[in-house]
């Protein structure tokens, strides 16, 4: 697996290698998938720092029981501009027990817990022209 000194949190990565997570660019951030499921997000950027974590890809449903787990855990403003709850959850960085939580959340990925991981949607394919050569 490639490391960059750019990927945040390397040991969220240590975690999961026994999985053989994939890492992907995406938006500034680095997704983890675990085959085809998207897991997590690292985010630790410079801007909107509210949202610097660990990112969770879960659902609605499961919000209620992870919270129990993971008091800091909390949704993703960036993505909705803090009007509502979103889908993804995350450990904010700066909260006390943010390596923990991280480890935790790992753990449940490694025995397989069903509230962590999205299948995401397959990319539209381009249309091809209607006029080649132009």
């Amino acid at each position: 697996m490639p490391r960059s000194k750019n990927i945040p949190f390397p040991f969220i990565l240590d975690y999961l290698l026994p999985l053989e997570p994939r890492i992907s660019p995406m938006f500034g951030c680095y997704s983890i998938y675990v085959g085809e499921k998207i897991v997590f997000i690292m985010r630790n950027r410079e801007t909107h720092t509210d949202c610097n974590g660990l990112w969770i890809a879960t659902s609605h449903e499961h919000h209620k029981s992870l919270k129990k787990l993971f008091p800091s855990l909390t949704s993703v403003s960036v993505l909705n501009e803090g009007s509502r709850e979103t889908a993804w959850q995350m450990i904010p960085s700066d909260s006390d027990d943010f390596e923990r939580a991280a480890i935790e959340a790992c753990e449940l990925v490694l025995k397989g817990d069903k509230r962590i991981g999205k299948i995401p949607k397959p990319k539209k394919k381009k249309k091809k022209s209607s006029n080649p050569g132009k």
